[in-house]
């Protein structure tokens, strides 16, 4: 019986292992020791505590998704002041930056799904449903992890199913614009040593923009195998989809942010919606040797699809009437067919042994990663602006008295017809040696081959790049005390720019050089922990979108990231849950360059669009009990600097401050009632922008409540 029990408790997520009320922590030394103790291993991390590791690492775990009632990846995002959000694509993809450097703007931004590369295809904004944890892992571990963007790496966790225990849980809530949603969590014990976990959500309603509906669903089931007492087989699966219109946003005239109200759709309901799909699969081996040792291997494979037609601004100054009369807004109609797939393949052996009496925890991996991208886009625009011009040959919409509909929708003709392909090996090693009981050393490396292709079917140019390079990685930890720990760590990274620009030629790869130092803090048992860093990244061959030319970029050459964090979580007495997260950047480009298309010049010191100086996020939250039954009470407010709204002009984003309250109370034994407000006093805010005529507004004040069942 016993034996089952270690099994069980080996076999689970690392949240189960240890649970911590604080809403965002770094995993505290005492967690890990029991990640330690219990053999499970996190990919590319191997056997160490959090604070042995020369990287800052940040996790929103669970309780704070549930507690704040965030239902996207980019608004869970939002509780780390290292993060930022980016152009996201109409609201059909997510982008994000970290420690200011997001990557290319024409695709999602990557992330890492239970270690394996994804969220590269469209299909669609991730819905939280079925993730037991966000990880940030911060800083320069490009060398392991392979590429990455330097200023970090976003690891999701998912919901597995856990060997040997049945339970549930289902919800129902109710929010602002007549938003209804289910979603229901279901472990099944199918024998003593397979189970399956059944995850799935459904929602359907209105937002804070007319016209705009949003329907959204997902199946995401996990099936969990013990294969004696050593081994354990997982398997995952993603099936999703997402209706919304395509939208923009609003426009910005003369910098005047009221020139339309934040509900007013400049699109065209007509259109219909974009639909975007995702099918995934991934499966998962671990298997524990004797003397420490243990090996992580597995594969995954996802699909998606994007597909819709949508009515956006025109850009250019000369098409555009509304710099005309100040009402009369130039539309393209655009069309898309985005069909990705992406396969990924990695194991990874961790272990230690002693040499002389030093020991060395080692870790030996090896990936690749074949991703296709095929794009069809197709592109409508108005004529130059002229006084004979009539509305219907510009497509015009009146954005101060809209009438949609008014014209016949035009027929996009071929913009864009490209296949791009990148297949990446890589093979890395790390070795952390205890040199002393205070000091250890950490080096490592990665080797990685590349091959892109593109082939631009209009113009029949088909161009193949073939890349390699060895990134290197060093750090150093010093325990100062027992709790206080000083690191300090260098990394170099590598990777590939996927596609040409507009002439068919291949883009070097971006490599970059990262330095980090800081300091971490567990103390009074873990009830408080503490991450100080400060950092400076450099990246070469960076891209920017072609403003000029849907679906393609431009090199912008270097840029240059700085700045310092601080994130800060404590359990205080009383029952009260803090949270603390500060970042300031410095983000900015080093090179010099002239965009033909809209007559602008990128100068060394121009901020990164969308990357605010400052940036913090604060939250308490207060356990009670009423009446006999637990209950909580919470708070938060974040502050967004301004920024740069489009690349390589003046237009800036201005500051916003949002307030949020949750709370949730257990009614009877296995029913809670829960609720939120976001935006609680109505602040106008912004949440990325592209150029002044395409600016996403942020939702006003949102209320949800709802009820969950656990059983």
């Amino acid at each position: 019986m016993v034996r089952h029990a270690v099994i069980v408790i080996a076999l689970l997520p690392v949240p189960a292992l240890g649970q911590t009320a604080n809403p965002v922590a770094a995993v505290d030394e005492e967690q890990a020791q029991d990640i330690r103790v219990t053999g499970v291993r996190q990919p590319y991390r191997g056997d160490f505590a959090i604070a042995e590791i020369p990287q800052a690492i940040a996790t929103i775990d669970s309780d704070a998704l549930e507690a704040n009632n965030l239902l996207r990846l980019t608004d869970a995002l939002d509780l780390n002041a290292s993060v930022s959000r980016q152009n996201s694509l109409g609201g059909l993809f997510d982008s994000f930056a970290v420690r200011g450097f997001t990557g290319d703007e024409n695709i999602p931004t990557g992330y890492l799904v239970n270690g394996f590369n994804g969220g590269r295809g469209f299909g669609g904004p991730r819905d939280v449903a079925g993730i037991e944890r966000i990880e940030v892992l911060k800083g320069p571990a490009a060398a392991v992890l392979g590429r990455g963007e330097p200023g970090g790496t976003i690891n999701l966790v998912t919901k597995q199913a856990e060997i040997g225990r049945s339970f549930g849980t289902a919800a129902l809530q109710y929010g602002s614009f007549d938003r209804l949603r289910t979603e229901a969590d279901l472990n099944l014990a199918v024998s003593g040593s397979l189970s399956a976990r059944l995850i799935g959500y459904s929602e359907d309603g209105g937002t804070f923009r007319d016209t705009v509906d949003l329907k959204r669903w997902g199946f995401l089931p996990s099936i969990g195998l013990a294969i004696g007492p050593d081994t354990r087989l997982t398997y995952d699966f993603e099936w999703t989809r997402v209706e919304t219109p395509f939208d923009r946003g609003i426009v910005v005239l003369d910098g005047d942010f009221d020139t339309v109200p934040r509900d007013r759709y400049l699109g065209e309901p007509g259109d219909g919606d974009h639909i975007a799909r995702a099918t995934g699969h991934q499966l998962r081996v671990q298997h524990d040797f004797d003397a420490g040792w243990s090996l992580l291997a597995g594969a995954s494979l996802r699909d998606t699809l994007l597909t819709g037609f949508s009515s956006d601004a025109e850009l250019v100054r000369s098409r555009q009437e509304l710099y005309v009369d100040g009402r009369s807004l130039s539309r393209q109609r655009r069309s898309r067919v985005y069909d990705s797939r992406q396969l990924v393949v990695r194991a990874e052996l961790s272990g230690a042994f002693d040499t002389f009496g030093i020991r060395h925890r080692v870790l030996i991996g090896a990936d690749h990663d074949s991703f296709s991208n095929d794009q069809q886009f197709g592109r409508f625009r108005p004529p130059v602006v002229s006084p004979t011009l009539a509305n219907r040959a510009g497509y015009v919409l009146d954005i101060l008295d809209p009438v949609y509909g008014r014209f016949p929708l035009p027929t996009p003709g071929p913009q864009n017809d490209r296949l791009d392909e990148q297949r990446s090996t890589g093979l890395f090693v790390q070795d952390q040696i205890d040199l002393t009981d205070r000091l250890q050393l950490r080096i490592g490396g990665r080797y990685d081959a590349v091959t892109l292709r593109t082939l631009n079917r209009l113009t029949g140019i088909d161009s193949v790049s073939e890349r390699s390079r060895f990134s290197p990685q060093a750090g150093i930890v010093y325990r100062l005390s027992s709790p206080l720990m000083l690191y300090a760590a260098y990394g170099e990274g590598f990777r590939a720019n996927v596609g040409t620009d507009v002439t068919g030629a291949i883009f070097d790869p971006e490599t970059s050089r990262s330095i980090e130092a800081g300091a971490k803090l567990t103390a009074l048992g873990g009830r408080v922990n503490a991450t100080l860093a400060v950092f400076q990244l450099e990246k070469d061959n960076v891209l920017a979108s072609d403003t000029g030319n849907p679906g393609f970029s431009v090199a912008i050459g270097k840029a240059r990231s700085r700045g310092v964090e601080l994130d800060l979580t404590a359990r205080l007495p009383g029952d009260l849950d803090l949270l603390l997260s500060y970042a300031y950047l410095d983000a900015e480009a080093r090179s010099t360059l002239l965009e033909p298309n809209f007559n602008f010049q990128i100068r060394p010191g121009d901020r990164l669009i969308n990357i605010p100086d400052h940036n913090l996020n604060v939250q308490a939250t207060k356990r009670l009990v009423v009446a006999g039954r637990r209950a909580q009470l919470g708070a938060g407010v974040q502050y967004f600097g301004d920024r740069s709204g489009e690349t390589g002009t003046a237009f800036t984003l201005p500051s916003h401050t949002l307030a949020r309250v949750f709370g949730d109370v257990e009614m009877v034994d296995g029913l809670t009632l829960f609720g939120s407000i976001q935006n609680l006093f109505d602040a106008h805010w912004y949440a990325n922008s592209y150029h002044p005529l395409w600016v996403q507004p942020g939702a006003p004040r949102t209320a949800t409540f709802g009820v969950r069942a656990s059983f």
